[in-house]
């Protein structure tokens, strides 16, 4: 499985699926899903945890995991998908999941875990009933998918008669939910006459990457504790009170999150443009430090090469560039660019020495970080090197994803997500 292009498809590719009025289903990047499904099953189905993967990718990645077989797999293997389903249908908006099991219904796939999870989805979903007012007949369709039309309706004529637990009822119904209760109301709602035309909810009751508060002016010193106290320090703040609550911070962002079994070097920005000025002043900075502090944990070995100084000063001019090929001669697993993306030494020096690269044998994945003010930075005459991966942060929340982003392109990288989402589906991080 070939994590950094899928999880960078993952990121950027959020058509819909589309099920037509004729019954086709319009799944542009199927191939892609099968293979990766194919390639590492718990793999592919743990990248849709990551944060920042796009609602319709994971309801993708839901729906190739519900429609093909098991067969094969061990229990520890089935056990995890499961949890990555669940996680998945709980975690994304309503309206996705019941578009992923219609699409199920229409490849007439139905294996014993689809059939758990559809009936966990249409019986336990914290809104089932107002998703039954609103989408009453695809849940039926749904839920007679999963137990097959002769048994779901036959079900649904004994709970109508009065029967909550009887032995056909347990059978074939009730022994899928741990609420056996809940599930006859449920049950007897979606078969009872009813309007329709109701509001569906829109947001998951478990939404699967951290919820964001929005704040209305962005400041050098609401991005997250770690980059307000390095602003702090920065503008001369008390060292003695400021470091500690800093170590702090960073222990709290990083706890909980494995080691990276290798070797990074970071290519830090430190130029004027990255300092900033007015009411901005540290603002990016801080968020670089930021990031470099969390590496700092997370990294069995890091190592970092600032370059850059004062803009008036051409001897300390940010030159990425050479850089890069200073952290290169570290021989690490990966290097990072971290800047604002100003190259004010040699301008598209370092895209020319990224095209070379290739022909010097070196194939050390290397990728850009660029720290900006807002999400909504204007970054079109700030991409020194077009041809690097990139991915912009502003917010000490961005690193949630960023670091999986990071991790994803170098090879001890791919273990570290996998036991970082595993870490995360069993809950571990408190």
């Amino acid at each position: 499985m070939d994590t950094p292009t899928l999880l960078s498809h993952f990121r950027t590719h959020d058509t819909p699926l589309v099920l037509s009025r004729s019954g086709d289903l319009a799944w542009d990047d199927v191939e892609l899903h099968r293979t990766a499904r194919l390639s590492d099953p718990e793999g592919y189905a743990l990248l849709a945890l990551v944060p920042g993967v796009l609602p319709w990718q994971r309801a993708r990645v839901l729906l190739r995991t519900l429609a093909d077989a098991q067969d094969g797999l061990d229990d520890r293997t089935r056990d995890i998908l499961a949890k990555v389903t669940r996680a998945l249908m709980f975690g994304l908006p309503p309206a996705h999941v019941v578009t992923a099991l219609l699409a199920l219904r229409r490849m007439r796939a139905n294996h014993k875990h689809a059939t758990r999870a559809v009936l966990a989805f249409v019986l336990e979903h914290p809104d089932a009933g107002e998703l039954i007012e609103a989408r009453r007949a695809a849940l039926a369709d749904c839920f007679e998918h999963a137990l097959g039309k002769a048994t779901a309706r036959a079900c649904a004529r004994l709970i109508t008669a009065g029967d909550t637990g009887g032995g056909y009822l347990n059978r074939h119904l009730l022994r899928f939910t741990a609420r056996p209760d809940v599930a006859v109301e449920r049950v007897r709602a979606l078969y009872a006459p009813g309007t329709y035309g109701a509001v569906a909810p829109q947001e998951p009751p478990a939404p699967l990457d951290p919820v964001r508060e929005h704040v209305p002016i962005v400041t050098p010193t609401n991005r997250g504790d770690i980059a307000a106290t390095l602003v702090h320090l920065y503008r001369g703040g008390p060292a003695a009170e400021l470091r500690p609550a800093l170590a702090g911070y960073v222990a709290e962002a990083t706890r909980g999150l494995p080691r990276l079994p290798g070797s990074v070097a970071m290519v830090l920005d430190t130029s004027g443009s990255m300092r900033g000025y007015g009411e901005r002043e540290w603002a990016v900075m801080s968020q670089a430090g930021a990031l470099r502090l969390v590496l700092a944990e997370v990294c069995e070995r890091l190592t970092v090469i600032e370059t850059g100084g004062p803009e008036h000063d051409p001897a300390h001019a940010t030159d990425l560039a050479t850089g890069l090929l200073d952290a290169l001669d570290t021989a690490p697993d990966l290097v990072v660019i971290v800047t604002d993306g100003y190259e004010n030494h040699l301008p598209g020096d370092l895209a020319r020495v990224v095209a070379t690269l290739p022909y010097t044998g070196d194939a050390t994945p290397v990728v850009l970080c660029q720290a900006t003010f807002t999400r909504g930075d204007d970054l079109t005459l700030r991409d020194p090197a077009p041809d690097l991966p990139r991915q912009a942060f502003w917010h000490q929340d961005d690193f949630a994803g960023l670091l999986p982003w990071l991790f994803g392109h170098c090879a001890p990288g791919e273990r570290w997500i996998r036991t970082a989402m595993l870490d995360q589906l069993e809950g571990g991080r408190t």
